[in-house]
């Protein structure tokens, strides 16, 4: 006997299916289906977008890291040139 998923034979998931489209029918699972394929994409649209904004922040980050180490710099030179 072929076993499937799990130790699930494919005419046990067969027998299955068929008794959720009977029990749901076909248009609630399609509609189920868009509902579920509408939240993944909203899901990863929201995963880049966290993606970028981390990304950014990096760059916000060692940006100001360049600014304070020239200022520090610069202090000490004209605390040089005084002395």
């Amino acid at each position: 006997m072929d076993m499937g998923f799990g130790g699930i034979s494919i005419w046990q998931l067969v027998i299955v299916l068929i008794i959720v489209v009977l029990v749901f029918g076909t248009k609630r699972l399609g509609s189920l289906g868009g509902d579920l394929g509408g939240a993944l994409k909203s899901f990863r649209k929201a995963m880049d977008s966290e993606e970028d904004e981390s990304a950014n922040n990096q760059e916000r980050l060692e940006e100001g890291t360049e600014i304070k180490a020239d200022a520090e710099f610069a202090e000490q030179k004209e605390e040089s040139q005084e002395s």
